[in-house]
């Protein structure tokens, strides 16, 4: 189930447009807001809408990321691209739409939060170079981005106000949600979370270094048994991505980790730290934080995932009329 949060537009995909427009990482430099309102470059309209143009290359892009989300990017027939085309154009339209009648709401630190939407963007890539080449390869350029950040933050902020503050959701309609689907989405395979501190080994090692890799796990496990804080060890220590996490690797099924890590986890009591498991990838140190048995999803546990769900399918519901309302009154022409 979606979750109802501040970009509900996303839920409705209308401002996936606008995502793949601002989706490019990079340098530190303080953005120049007057970027925003700079004329476009030339090109191909494809429509107007209330006299805003939408270009050829502006659906092209959009179109690349539906069929790119859908799996479906290569040898994509002529029908096939037409239809992607045709859902692109759609969302680019709704999306000006909305940020037309957006824009009519006064948002007062409006050029600060574009700056900073931009900056964290930027600061993703490790410098200027890199967030110049995600640009040309995304096909923007920069003052687009940042009209495009506008247009987010914007467009976001008028369905916040004029939606989704106002959308409640009562205990009874959860409860109803939860009986009528609870053989359907409220089934539990058995589970697990747990976190890890992995000292990682590859098949070029000699016998001796994965001997030296061994017992640096097992020092390491001395520590954490000793009572040394798992996460900051994990943090410092573990060669696996989820250091950053403090080791912690999330909920996971059986059948989701290689087998002698998934019977290390599933052997311990929430709580437990493992001994050293040896995998492919090298040698492990396992604390578990909670399991759960296969079965069903009680309404308390699920409460809060349906009321986001629901309320977000209120909103979705809302935008969409208030799209339809808005198409009935506005100049669409194709070009």
């Amino acid at each position: 189930m979606n979750r109802a949060t501040k970009g509900i537009v996303s839920t409705t995909a209308v401002l996936l447009c606008l995502a793949a427009c601002t989706g490019v990482k990079g340098s530190a430099a303080p953005v120049s807001v007057q970027l925003a309102h700079a004329a476009t470059e030339a090109q191909d309209t494809v429509q107007l809408v209330n006299g805003v143009a939408i270009s050829r290359a502006e659906v092209h892009r959009v179109s690349r990321l539906l069929l790119s989300q859908a799996g479906s990017f290569e040898q994509i027939s002529p029908e096939t691209m037409q239809r992607s085309n045709l859902a692109a154009l759609d969302q680019l339209t709704v999306a000006e739409l909305l940020y037309q009648e957006a824009a009519k709401i006064e948002i007062k630190d409006l050029d600060l939060q574009v700056e900073k939407k931009v900056a964290e963007t930027r600061a993703l890539y490790p410098g200027p170079d890199a967030f110049e080449h995600a640009l040309k390869a995304s096909g923007l350029t920069f003052g687009e981005m940042v009209r495009n950040a506008r247009k987010s933050i914007v467009i976001n902020t008028f369905i916040d106000q004029r939606f989704t503050s106002k959308v409640e959701v009562s205990d009874a309609e959860a409860r109803s949600f939860y009986q009528e689907n609870q053989d359907k989405y409220f089934i539990r395979m058995e589970n697990a979370r747990a976190s890890h501190i992995l000292v990682k080994v590859d098949e070029k090692m000699k016998p001796e270094e994965k001997q030296k890799a061994r017992e640096k796990a097992e020092a390491l496990l001395t520590r954490v048994k000793g009572g040394e804080d798992f996460a900051a060890v994990a943090e410092s220590e573990s060669g696996c991505p989820s250091a950053t996490a403090g080791g912690d690797l999330g909920t996971f099924g059986r059948g989701q980790m290689v087998a002698p890590f998934e019977k290390a986890v599933f052997d311990l009591k929430p709580g437990e730290i493992s001994s050293v498991v040896e995998s492919q990838f090298g040698f492990h140190i396992i604390k578990l934080a909670e399991k759960h048995e296969a079965g069903k999803v009680s309404y308390e546990e699920a409460k809060q995932k349906i009321v986001e769900f629901l309320k977000a399918e209120k909103v979705r519901k809302a935008v969409m009329s208030f799209v339809d309302e808005l198409k009935s009154k506005a100049k669409i022409t194709r070009v």
